[in-house]
């Protein structure tokens, strides 16, 4: 069985939001969400496709103002 995989990618500022996407086959199926910018990746599983993108890039944006705030 083959896992279905997309990948977008968003211009910034200092390079591209790289966003991978597996799982998702049919409705009611896992799938996950990577979300990786500058060495920083981070992990969402989920059932819904959009939601899922939309946290990883979500969780992502707070990692992100945590490493900012704390240097």
């Amino acid at each position: 069985m083959s896992e279905r995989m997309d990948m977008i990618f968003i211009p910034a500022e200092a390079g591209y939001i790289k966003v991978y996407v597996f799982g998702f086959l049919r409705d009611s199926a896992w799938g996950q969400a990577y979300a990786e910018y500058n060495g920083l990746t981070v992990v969402v599983k989920g059932y819904n496709r959009k939601k899922t993108i939309i946290r990883a890039l979500t969780k992502l944006h707070e990692s992100l103002l945590k490493i900012k705030k704390d240097s």
